[in-house]
């Protein structure tokens, strides 16, 4: 089991950034990629209206703009995904989200249809799901849609989990925690409003409460309500500021209840 310690280097959080320098590096970091790897040509995202798809989505259109300002054909694309719940509560978060994105393309699926058949085949062999199942099963069937659009477009899917889902491992296994590439793996929830904020989004998607909105009986619950500890204080520890001996302990608590996910199949 890795240490928390040594997560935290890995994830080389800054204690400050210059927030241009850190917009152009994650830019040049996806476009290098891509001029790398010339058999992918998208870069393919699932965008809640949160702020971190957003910031990643914005980023991948950027990078791909960059790309394809060089060529005389335009190849490359940025492919955003949404992926509702029936009617999502933060809708028109959702439609600011694409609109500052501008992405190349944008594909809308309803999901309930698909996670409520499965739910019910399911329980017709007697699997009664959690409410926290479920809102994992509703994760997973959002990436297998986002894969399978990603391997008709000579694409890979970009990943939107910020270094404080990384070091609580609050994201789903194999759900919202895949991806083959992520631009903001090393930035923590502040730095990554900073970098909004630079790109001038519209201030409703990086100041509202951060929600996964997946269980059904708690749309409503924020990740800090879940978490019992704020981003900001999480921001700190990142950062090899000081916060309090319980709040570090809490930190520890999530660190290694969820380690699970962060590991490779044992072999």
């Amino acid at each position: 089991m890795k240490n928390i310690h040594v997560m935290i280097q890995q994830l080389k959080v800054k204690k400050n950034i210059l927030p241009v320098e850190e917009i152009n590096k994650r830019i040049n970091f996806l476009k290098d990629y891509l001029l790398n790897h010339t058999e992918i040509q998208t870069l393919v995202i699932g965008i809640s209206g949160g702020q971190d798809s957003t910031l990643s989505g914005k980023l991948c259109q950027l990078a791909i703009n960059k790309i394809n300002n060089t060529l005389a054909i335009k190849k490359y694309k940025c492919i955003a995904i949404r992926l509702p719940y029936g009617i999502q509560s933060d809708e028109n978060d959702c439609k600011t989200a694409i609109n500052f994105i501008n992405p190349n393309q944008t594909i809308s699926i309803d999901i309930k249809k698909i996670v409520c058949t499965t739910i019910n085949s399911l329980l017709k062999n007697n699997i009664i799901l959690s409410e926290s199942d479920k809102g994992n099963l509703k994760s997973r069937i959002r990436m297998q849609i986002i894969y399978s659009i990603a391997a008709q477009n000579k694409g890979i899917v970009v990943g939107t989990s910020n270094a404080n889902e990384i070091i609580t491992g609050f994201f789903t296994k194999h759900g919202d925690g895949a991806s083959d590439i992520n631009p903001i793996r090393s930035l923590n929830k502040r730095q990554g409003k900073i970098l909004l904020k630079t790109l001038n989004c519209p201030q409703q998607l990086y100041l509202k409460d951060p929600i996964a909105g997946l269980e059904d009986n708690a749309p409503y619950k924020t990740d800090e309500e879940i978490l019992g500890i704020s981003y900001e204080t999480i921001d700190n520890f990142l950062e090899g500021r000081t916060i309090p001996n319980n709040e570090i302990e809490k930190i520890k608590y999530w660190y290694y209840k969820n380690n699970h996910k962060r590991l490779y199949p044992f072999i």
